[in-house]
C-alpha cells in the first residue's frame, strides 16, 4: 500500500507546485508497483487540503497555465484520473477546490461528519478542473453541481455521504483509522480483477477529453482581467469588484 499524506497544517494542506509533482511522481512509481496494490490519501491538521495555494496561483494568473508545458498541477491531475487501482481517501477539515475534485478519482472516501468540502472556482473567476464539470454533475446532479461552482456552496460530510461523494461519514477522531482499514482490505482482494473492475467502471476517453477542455479554459480564465482582480482583492483581503473589469 502507498500512503500520501498533505503535511503542511501550518498552512492548511494548500498544494504548491512541488507538492504536486511529488504527488504525481508517486502516483506515476505506484502505477508500474506490482508490490503497490493500493493507494490511501489523508492528511495531517485540521484540514484535508485549502486547494491549491494561492501564491502560485496569483503567480500564473499572468499568463497562461500551460505557456511551458503542462504543470505539475495538471500532470498530477491527468495522473490520478487515470489511475488504475483503488484510492481511497480518508477526509477531514475542508477540502477546497482540488481537494474535492480530486475525490471524484478515489474509489472510497471517508470523510468526517464536520468536513467541509467546496468548489468555489467561479469565486475566483476561474473553471471547475479534474473533469469536475463532468463527474460532479454526473454524481450529484446538474443543479447541485452548479451551486457548489459558482455559488461556492460549502457541503458538510454528512450531505456529502448522502449525495454520493462519500461512502461514509464518521465522527473525524476514526477517520484515518477507518480509512486506513479500507485500504487494507482492498490490498487483500485480487489485484487484477479490481483493476479490471475500476477500469470498467470509467469511460477514461471522455474523462480524457473533459479535462482537456477544462485546461484549455482554465488557462484562459486564470490570465483574465477578472482572474487578477479575484487574486489581487484576495492577497489585500477584500471583496473583489468584478463589475470594473
Amino acid at each position: 500500500m502507498l500512503g500520501l499524506t498533505f503535511d503542511r497544517a501550518e498552512k492548511k494542506n494548500a498544494i504548491t507546485d512541488g507538492m504536486y509533482e511529488a504527488l504525481a511522481e508517486h502516483l506515476e512509481r505506484a502505477q508500474g508497483d506490482p508490490d503497490v496494490r493500493v493507494v490511501l490519501i489523508r492528511s495531517r491538521g485540521d484540514a484535508f487540503t485549502a486547494g491549491n495555494d494561492m501564491a502560485s496561483f496569483a503567480r500564473q494568473s499572468a499568463g497562461p497555465v500551460e505557456a511551458s508545458g503542462p504543470s505539475n498541477a495538471t500532470r498530477f491531475i491527468r495522473t490520478i484520473a487515470g489511475f488504475e487501482k483503488p484510492i481511497v481517501a480518508g477526509v477531514r477539515g475542508r477540502a477546497v477546490g482540488i481537494g474535492l475534485t480530486m475525490l471524484l478519482h478515489c474509489d472510497l472516501v471517508i470523510i468526517a461528519r464536520d468536513a467541509k468540502l467546496s468548489a468555489p472556482f467561479v469565486n475566483l473567476a476561474l473553471v471547475p478542473e479534474a473533469a469536475s464539470s463532468r463527474l460532479l454533475v454526473a454524481r450529484i446532479g446538474h443543479v447541485r453541481a452548479f451551486s457548489m461552482f459558482a455559488g461556492g456552496e460549502v457541503v458538510d460530510g454528512d450531505t456529502a455521504a448522502q449525495w454520493g461523494l462519500a461512502n461514509r461519514a464518521i465522527a473525524s477522531e476514526e477517520v484515518d483509522a477507518e480509512s486506513l482499514a479500507a485500504a487494507r482490505l482492498l490490498a487483500t482482494r485480487p489485484r487484477q480483477s479490481l483493476m479490471a473492475t475500476k477500469r470498467l467502471m470509467r469511460d477514461h476517453t471522455a474523462i480524457s477529453e473533459q479535462i482537456a477542455l477544462e485546461m484549455s479554459e482554465f488557462s484562459t480564465r486564470l490570465a483574465s482581467p477578472e482572474a487578477r482582480e479575484a487574486f489581487q482583492a484576495f492577497a489585500e483581503r477584500r471583496p473583489p469588484d468584478f463589475a470594473k473589469v
